[in-house]
């Protein structure tokens, strides 16, 4: 069994951290390094205030950040923000919140009611980088879901036209992590938004990421799994927010467990294919009541996201840990953990 040992470095929103960016309560965080080197953060539900709700709701919002910060013990360092020639972050996308957007999947009539559009996972192919995001009316009830894309390193972005319906795969295909293998594949593992689904895996050439019809799944049929039958579940569970990164030569998963309560790290020796079902896992993050927080050894209440920043090793793991009191709507804020694994 190996070691863990857990520290919280720093608060990455949030009053403090953020107000240059007109940033005061946020969450999620998912995070690669753009085509330049930089760091690329994307948020999700974001407020001018420190409190859930409130003035200048919008989402996605991307902070950038200095990747040499990461393994500091000061934590990951911000530099500026996406939308415009002012510190502000401005939403990436262009939608109104609460707004009925039309001819989507043979959509209601006057439109569907998207009250937010909720990022997943970021990813850089070459000199683009792309952005999946759902489109949900209220949280757990996804429409679609879509991917977006940047050509200037994250600044700005423009939609690709793929999309999914929210029932795609059985609504198994909502919440999405996705990496860049070395064989020219980008593999993705998909969710539920509704934290209690298993997880789907999937493949897709790199150079056709935007061909719908190249997607493929990995299923078990006719006694073996296989790439191209129909996905079937590779962990059975109650997941969330999910983080598919290569650290190093080695392929891990950090994953919010929500059955569990708890936010896991699992390495995957056999790459993407690994049998989750017995794959080692390692806890980062423990939910826990707000009276029984300890940050200092990763107890966290209303815990939820833990994304793998660039930066991190397999003997120090950095993730980005979301944490939001409903009742009280603050905090609502990311925070950056390091994980120490030893042998």
């Amino acid at each position: 069994m190996r070691t863990l040992e857990v520290t919280k470095l720093r608060d990455l929103t949030g009053p403090g951290h953020t107000d240059d960016y007109g940033i005061g309560g946020t969450d999620l965080g998912a995070a690669v390094l753009a085509p330049d080197g930089r760091l690329v953060a994307v948020f999700g539900d974001t407020f001018e205030s420190k409190h859930a709700g409130g003035p200048g709701w919008r989402s996605p919002v991307i902070l950038f950040g200095d990747p040499a910060t990461v393994r500091s013990d000061g934590g990951v360092r911000w530099t500026g923000s996406a939308g415009g020639d002012h510190p502000y972050a401005e939403q990436v996308i262009s939608y109104r919140h609460n707004a009925r957007i039309g001819g989507r999947f043979g959509g209601l009539v006057g439109g569907t009611r998207i009250t937010t559009q909720l990022p997943t996972d970021l990813i850089t192919i070459g000199d683009e980088m792309y952005l999946h995001v759902m489109a949900c009316e209220g949280l757990g009830n996804v429409h679609w879901t879509e991917i977006h894309r940047s050509r200037d390193n994250g600044v700005t972005w423009e939609s690709t036209g793929l999309s999914w319906p929210g029932g795609h795969l059985g609504g198994l295909f909502q919440m999405l992590t996705w990496e860049l293998g070395p064989d020219g594949y980008v593999y993705a593992l998909t969710t539920g938004f509704q934290r209690d689904k298993p997880l789907l895996l999937h493949r897709v050439p790199a150079d056709q990421l935007l061909d719908a019809a190249a997607w493929e799944g990995w299923g078990f049929a006719g006694g073996a799994w296989a790439w191209g039958n129909p996905p079937t579940p590779v962990l059975p569970g109650a997941f969330g927010e999910l983080s598919l990164r290569c650290v190093g030569d080695q392929w891990w998963l950090a994953l919010f467990d929500a059955g569990n309560y708890r936010i896991d790290l699992v390495p995957m020796p056999q790459g993407p294919t690994t049998d989750l079902t017995t794959a080692e896992r390692l806890t980062v993050i423990a939910g826990c009541g707000w009276g029984d927080e300890d940050h200092g050894c990763g107890r966290v209440a209303q815990c939820y996201g833990g994304y793998i920043l660039p930066g991190s090793t397999p003997q120090e793991m950095h993730l980005v840990v979301s944490q939001w009191h409903t009742h009280d709507n603050w905090p609502y804020r990311a925070m950056h953990f390091r994980a120490r694994i030893g042998p």
